[in-house]
This record gives structure tokens, C-alpha cells and sequence, in this order.
């Protein structure tokens, strides 16, 4: 039975008339059953000759259409298929908004991101004291200027810091000698008036005569301290003289051994035979030993104290010993830092670039010792390019080349001395200063103060000799050590100390033979 109602059929016979043509125009058509959805393609079939001539023939010639071919076909896996096809592209441009993010983000980053966050770094280390810190950016847009009036501000607060560092020692410096001298030269007036005093109306008495020359000696002496101090402030030269430092050594000791004595510390001396005279200070050079004495004594807590001191003559090179005390650039500049010390020596501070990275590297002032101190990562066998912090002028001879690896060479002048070099190759150790290697080997007295105390720990090692530095608490003003410091570096000398906890304390003490 055919359904007249249903959708293969309803258009053929709505009219309930044989139809003469298809009134359809489309053949193909699309439509939704409750299951999925249905392509249909009709076709008619005309009635041809062939029909209704043949002997089989069931169809009047007059009959137009005989019927129609309708074939329906299930669209279910093509609907799957542009499911399908969605989900891909929606993947495709998720992935393609992805790169594309990836790419932009790349960008923002190196170009934005990576200069913010560089400054950002740079105000924490010089909102922390860092003032070494350099922004490197040379880009020509506004984040690269801002880099370079950046690093320029730095570099003025670091000399205007240094500036006010070294204004504010000294000051201080000058204002507690003043305050000492005050305080002290009065009573030490006093003393020195009645001893005197004393001293000529005991002169038929030795035992009180000879007691009270001492305190007249030293009472001058005390005086002589209290000048001393000013004179280190106020830099001043000291008045030498050629003398016998086993002499000094022997005025120390008898100054210090009752007290010695009272803490049962025993004294080993130690000198060679026939030690040239010195030209030196005698006043000051027995204040140093004094202090260096009495330092060791307060290091001894135990029983069984032991200190020795020994003096020698010793021939040494200028290479490893020589301290660099001033350095120029071609332009003038003082290279010399005093506020980063190596060995408690100021350092020279040179400005550093490799591989575009710049900083500033402080070389060892001791002529041929490499401690130098990196202000930026460099890796070993790099070359450095120095120029000067304030000038930017080359430190490089471009005519030089390092006679041990081959590296380019830098330079500073040290006035009245000549040139230095070293080599600009990170790892290699080669320095040469003429002037001083064409003096040759020098002699020098070595004083050498030895105890078995309890040692100085390694971090303070390098700040002991650092003004108002002092490890014994309120019993020390920690300007023992500073004008030892002092008055060793005004005889050209050096003083290095080696110290082990528990163990004891090394002080030495090196004085060039110069004559007068």
C-alpha cells in the first residue's frame, strides 16, 4: 500500500491526478527524521515509446509520467564527520592563538619585560647599599636611556658616598683626637711637672731616681702618643731618625713586662746578630710594639702563656710585597678606592666590561697578588676590556701584548713610579712594574710578634685594622690597630697578620733599610 501522506510520496499524488511533470524544480532535498537527518534525490520517470509499444506494454501513450525513483540516504556519518571537522578547526585556532601568544609574549619580554625587571633588580641593590650594581641596556629606545641615566646616577652616589665616607672619618677622626688631647694632656702636665720635680730632688736616691726617670720617660712618651694620633689624622710626617729597632724593642718590653708578669705570661726574644740601624720613628715605632705587646697579652687567657718576638734582616723582590698607594688614569683620575679594601688596603677600581656586561672589578694593591675583587660574573680566560670609572678613557695598550698568555694588557700610572701592567685575561696573573722591578731585591728589618692567645677569626681579619673597629667590646677604642696601620704606612713599610683560633697571632712588621 502506498502512503499518499508520506514525504516520498505526498508530492505525486496531492493532486490525485497522474502527473504530466515533476513540479519540483529541486531533485535533491534534506530533511530531519527523528533520528538524524536525510538526504533524498528524486527523479521522474517520463514515459517513453519504448512503454507503451512494447508487447508488454502497461501504460497509455497519453500518460506523461509513469512515476519517480526516490532515493533517501542517511546524512548521520556526514553529520559526524562535520562534528568532527569543528572540533578540529576550534583546536586549530586555539593552538594558532596560542603560538601567536607565545610569540608576542617572547617579545613583550625580551624588549619590555626584561629591562623592567633588570631596573627593578638595580633599585633593590642600590636601595641595599650596592652602588656597584650596572644596568646593562644599549638599546637606543626610552627603557635603554633610562638604563644609562640610571647607571649614571649610580655612579655619582658612589663618589659622592666615598666623598662623604672619607670626610666623615676623618672627622671623627679629628674630632676624637681633639677630645683625647684635651682630656689627656692636661693630667699627663701635671705628671710630667711633679715627676721632674721629684726626679731632681732624688737624685742622690737611685732606687726612687731610676723608678722616676721611667715615669718621666714615659709620662713623654704618653704625650708623644696623644700627638701621635693628631699626626695620623692630620697625615703628618714623622720624625725619623737612624736607630738600633732592637733597642725599641728592648724600651717596649721593659714598658710592658710587670704587667706580663702579673698574668704569667713569658716573653721569648729573638734577634740576629749585627741588624743595620732603621730610619725611623722611635717614638712611634715603640708605641706600635707596645700596642702589638699588649694586644698579645690580652689574648692569652691561659696559664701557660708564651710570646715571642724576633727580629732579622730579610732581602726580598718588589714582586708579591709592594703596595700600590696611588693610581691614575691617563686623564688624571684618582683610581684608588678606599671604600673596598683588600687586606685592609685600598684598592684601585677599575670599570669593567666583557661580552657587553660592565661593572666594576678592584684590583689587589699589592703589586703581583691577584685577590682582586669582581663586581661581575666573569668567566675564567675572558678578556677584559678596563677603562676609567670617571672618564670612561681605554686602559688597555693596544701595543702590549701579555708575554704569558698572549691577552691584551692594561695600565694606570702611579706618579713618580711609572707605569703598571697586568694582563686583562681573567686567570692570567701577570703584572709588571719597571720602575720598581729595576730597583731590584730590597733588605728590610722583620719584627715579628707571635702569641698563643686565642686567635682573631677570619672575618675580622680584614677589618681589624679598620678604624673604631675593636673586638673587646667597651675595654677598646679600636684605634690601636688603625694608627699601627698608620705609622707602619708612613715608614713605607707593611704590617700583615696571620692568626688561627685557639691557636694564636702572628703580627708582622716590615721596615725598608733607608738611610737618611
Amino acid at each position: 500500500m502506498v502512503d499518499k501522506k508520506a514525504e516520498a510520496c505526498f508530492t505525486c499524488h496531492a493532486s490525485d491526478e497522474p502527473l504530466k511533470k515533476l513540479s519540483i524544480a529541486d531533485r535533491t532535498r534534506i530533511f530531519t527524521t527523528d533520528s538524524c537527518r536525510v538526504m533524498g534525490t528524486i527523479n521522474p520517470i517520463y514515459n517513453e515509446p519504448s512503454c507503451y509499444e512494447a508487447p508488454c506494454h502497461a501504460h497509455e501513450p497519453d500518460q506523461a509520467v509513469l512515476g519517480v525513483i526516490d532515493i533517501t540516504e542517511s546524512l548521520s556519518s556526514t553529520d559526524q564527520k562535520i562534528e568532527i571537522a569543528k572540533l578540529k578547526m576550534l583546536l586549530f585556532a586555539c593552538i594558532a592563538i596560542l603560538c601567536i601568544s607565545i610569540v608576542v609574549s617572547f617579545f613583550v619580554r625580551t624588549w619590555v619585560d626584561k629591562p623592567v625587571r633588570e631596573l627593578v633588580e638595580a633599585t633593590k641593590n642600590v636601595g641595599s647599599g650596592n652602588l656597584n650594581f650596572i644596568v646593562v641596556n644599549n638599546s637606543a629606545d626610552e627603557l635603554g636611556i633610562l638604563a644609562r641615566s640610571f647607571n649614571n646616577m649610580t655612579k655619582k652616589l658612589a663618589e659622592a658616598r666615598l666623598q662623604l665616607f672619607q670626610s666623615d672619618k676623618m672627622a671623627s677622626l679629628g674630632r676624637l683626637a681633639a677630645g683625647v688631647a684635651h682630656e689627656i694632656n692636661n693630667p699627663l702636665t701635671g705628671i710630667l711637672t711633679y715627676s721632674s720635680f721629684l726626679l731632681k730632688r732624688t737624685a742622690n736616691n737611685s732606687d726612687f731616681h731610676d723608678d722616676l726617670e721611667v715615669i718621666v720617660r714615659e709620662t713623654k712618651r704618653s704625650r708623644e702618643i696623644v700627638k701621635g694620633l693628631l699626626d695620623f689624622a692630620r697625615q703628618s710626617v714623622p720624625k725619623k731618625n737612624n736607630i738600633q729597632i732592637t733597642n725599641i724593642v728592648d724600651r717596649a718590653i721593659t714598658v710592658v713586662e710587670n704587667q706580663l708578669s702579673l698574668n704569667h705570661i713569658k716573653l721569648i726574644k729573638k734577634y740576629d746578630e749585627n741588624l743595620p740601624d732603621v730610619y725611623i720613628d722611635a717614638n712611634q715605632m715603640q708605641q706600635v710594639l707596645i700596642n702589638l705587646i699588649v694586644n698579645a697579652n690580652h689574648a692569652i687567657s691561659k696559664n701557660d702563656g708564651l710570646i715571642s718576638i724576633s727580629a732579622k734582616l730579610i732581602s726580598l723582590p718588589p714582586y708579591g710585597i709592594t703596595q700600590i698607594k696611588n693610581a691614575l688614569c691617563p686623564k688624571g683620575h684618582n683610581l684608588l678606592d678606599h671604600t673596598v679594601k683588600i687586606k685592609s688596603m685600598p684598592s684601585i677600581r677599575l670599570q669593567a666590561r666583557v661580552n657587553e656586561k660592565e661593572g666594576y672589578i678592584n684590583i689587589d694593591p699589592i703589586y703581583g697578588k691577584n685577590r682582586n675583587h669582581y663586581g661581575l660574573k666573569i668567566k675564567t680566560n675572558s678578556a677584559v676590556e678596563f677603562s676609567c670609572p670617571k672618564c670612561n678613557a681605554s686602559l688597555l695598550d693596544k701595543k702590549e701584548k701579555c708575554p704569558k698568555c698572549g691577552g691584551p694588557v692594561y695600565f694606570f700610572e702611579v706618579p713618580g713610579k711609572g707605569l703598571v701592567q697586568g694582563c686583562a685575561v681573567k686567570g692570567c696573573e701577570w703584572q709588571y712594574w719597571q720602575s720598581i722591578e729595576n730597583e731590584g731585591q730590597k733588605e728590610y728589618i722583620e719584627i715579628r710578634v707571635e702569641d698563643n692567645g686565642c686567635g682573631i677569626p677570619q672575618e675580622n681579619l680584614a677589618k681589624i685594622f679598620d678604624p673604631f673597629f675593636t673586638t673587646k667590646g667597651q675595654k677598646g677604642t679600636g684605634l690601636g690597630l688603625a694608627v699601627i696601620w698608620g705609622i707602619i704606612d708612613n715608614h713605607n713599610g707593611r704590617i700583615t697578620v696571620e692568626s688561627e683560633i685557639d691557636k694564636g697571632t702572628t703580627f708582622t712588621v716590615r721596615l725598608p733599610i733607608a738611610k737618611s
